[in-house]
């Protein structure tokens, strides 16, 4: 834990500080910066979908280095076993006794690249890291270092090769959000900030410092928890939730935890705002990016060209926000 005494006001301007560091290596996007950040100062794991190359790992990778604390990352294939994450018990040839090897996901940020490359069995290896914050192996539970996040990338699944995550590990990530193309004017940036004095072929994180050790960064999470939720917020954004369950256009709609979800992550937008206190403006913005992914098409919605994100977009046009 850190030593440093932050306020609402201070913690907000070492989060700008992230988003500068950050923004050294991702070029544009602020929205989808902020929503990762977010996600970070919710406690929760993020998803982040888009076609290859439009720099998802490097988002990830920037927010790692500038938070501080270790990081691992691991690419996700289809031979990838479950061990491969979480580390087995193996016998020491030296010694003949049984001896606990660690997987990469002992770590404090864990990137999980492309991750519906691996088959289901290998995904459901991050269910219990994601959900009780602590490894089983041989039947010990083995905690994981505090904090402990996973970003994970994934491409579109109609892409050769990919394997769709099931409902409820998809439920487990507190927000997916969509890397989409760069405008014109941040590519050209981008480029030509690849190609000075250099010949590789990919943005580099060298220019991104630790502006956040994992210890202050802790105490900023802290202090999103303590972030004020009024009870007509509260109100407002279960009424949400629940409207989507039941829909015609929907097989399933979002459970209490999306509720729960849009609640965390609504603290997190007030602290990167610098408020202590939650507005219904927080729930409309969150929506799409923490409901969506919840939500199963019903077959027929999918043939008429329905989407998750304009059935939320029907429901914050229908349901009622507090005024105050």
């Amino acid at each position: 834990m850190s030593n440093i005494e932050y306020t609402v006001e201070s913690a907000g301007e070492a989060l700008d500080a992230v988003r500068a560091e950050v923004g050294k290596a991702f070029i544009g996007q602020r929205e989808l910066v902020d929503h990762a950040l977010i996600t970070l100062l919710a406690g929760g794991h993020l998803l982040v979908e888009g076609v290859p190359g439009l720099g998802k790992t490097l988002l990830v990778r920037a927010l790692a280095k500038a938070i501080g604390g270790d990081s691992r990352r691991v690419q996700f294939t289809p031979d990838l076993m479950p061990s491969d994450i979480t580390g087995n018990i193996m016998i020491d040839t030296s010694t003949g006794k049984f001896i606990t090897k660690k997987g990469p996901v002992f770590t404090n940020l864990f990137i999980a690249d492309e991750i519906n490359r691996a088959p289901a069995k290998t995904q459901a290896a991050l269910f219990e890291a994601m959900q009780e914050f602590q490894v089983s192996l041989d039947g010990t539970g083995y905690p994981l270092p505090e904090p402990f996040m996973v970003l994970a990338t994934q491409n579109p699944y109609e892409h050769e090769g990919t394997y769709p995550l099931p409902d409820a590990q998809k439920d487990r990530f507190l927000m997916k959000i969509l890397a989409d193309y760069p405008v014109m004017e941040e590519e050209k940036i981008m480029v030509a900030q690849v190609i000075s004095g250099s010949t590789g072929a990919e943005l580099s994180i060298a220019a991104v410092n630790t502006v956040l050790e994992s210890g202050a960064f802790i105490t900023i999470r802290n202090l999103a928890a303590a972030v004020r939720v009024d009870p007509s917020v509260i109100d407002y954004a279960v009424r949400l939730t629940a409207a989507t369950r039941g829909l015609p256009a929907l097989e399933t709609g979002a459970g209490p935890r999306g509720s729960l979800a849009l609640i965390r992550s609504a603290r997190g937008r007030a602290l990167l705002e610098k408020r202590d206190f939650v507005l219904p403006d927080d729930i409309k913005a969150l929506a799409k990016p923490v409901i969506a992914h919840r939500l199963t098409l019903s077959a027929e919605s999918e043939l008429e060209g329905q989407t998750e994100a304009r059935i939320i977009d029907q429901l914050l046009a229908k349901i009622q926000a507090p005024r105050t």
